[in-house]
């Protein structure tokens, strides 16, 4: 008889779904509106067939403010930074945005993961001296995203799957994974209120600012397909 290893022992319990009616909005429910206006309530079946959720580019903007006003405080050297296994050694081609159409285009998960991933990586940044630059979001971005779909959606794909999606390799892919469960703690459920509490945050993106420079590397027009990500990590 096999013994699993403590840490995948852990992984399966962290990945063991909750209820998604949790996120389920009725009438009575007055921040209904707010899910509607973030895209959350896009059907899976009907989600080729819609423009992007409008929380993919909310999330967009909120990352690339984060990003940018770290990266100025650290070119002034007021805050010190401590490099994570995130850290890539140069920005990848492609904008926050266009990155995370990518990831919602292949992966097909549930726009909801978004909102979560959000919660988690600020959950990741709150060690010392770790923040979100043009070097890591985009790996703690796809880690993050894959991480909740495994805990929320009913379906998702493996690992390997996803490291393509996000120009990364597999091995990689499972590195990231295993080190944000570890700083999470395995804790990936997250309360209601503090679901609610994000989704109005990121609507408060679309009223109060406007995005004037994604963070680009070369100027990519899309996203590629599939098989030739040229993301170049």
């Amino acid at each position: 008889m096999s013994h699993k290893p403590p840490h995948m022992r852990k992984l399966e319990q962290a990945y063991k779904c909750m209820d998604m009616g949790s996120f389920t909005t009725d009438g009575s429910d007055k921040r209904t509106e707010s899910y509607l206006s973030l895209g959350l309530t896009v059907s899976p079946s009907k989600k080729k067939d819609t423009d992007f959720p409008k929380v993919l580019s909310l999330l967009a903007t909120y990352l690339d403010r984060s990003v940018q006003r770290n990266e100025e405080l650290l070119d002034s050297n007021k805050i010190k930074e401590s490099s994570t296994i995130f850290h890539g050694q140069r920005a990848p081609d492609l904008s926050i945005n266009l990155y995370a159409e990518r990831i919602f285009k292949y992966s097909e998960c549930s726009p909801s993961c978004f909102v979560l991933a959000l919660i988690y990586m600020e959950i990741y940044i709150k060690q010392p001296h770790v923040y979100m630059t043009s070097l890591s979001v985009h790996r703690l971005l796809i880690t993050c995203v894959v991480v909740a779909a495994k805990f929320t959606d009913d379906a998702f794909f493996n690992n390997a799957f996803y490291a393509r999606v996000g120009g990364i390799s597999t091995v990689e892919m499972n590195r990231l994974e295993l080190d944000l469960l570890f700083n999470l703690d395995f804790r990936l459920k997250v309360s209601l209120e503090t679901f609610r509490s994000y989704c109005l945050q990121l609507e408060k993106e679309a009223k109060v600012f406007v995005l004037e420079r994604p963070i680009q590397g070369h100027g990519i027009n899309g996203a590629k397909d599939l098989s030739h990500s040229g993301l170049h990590f």
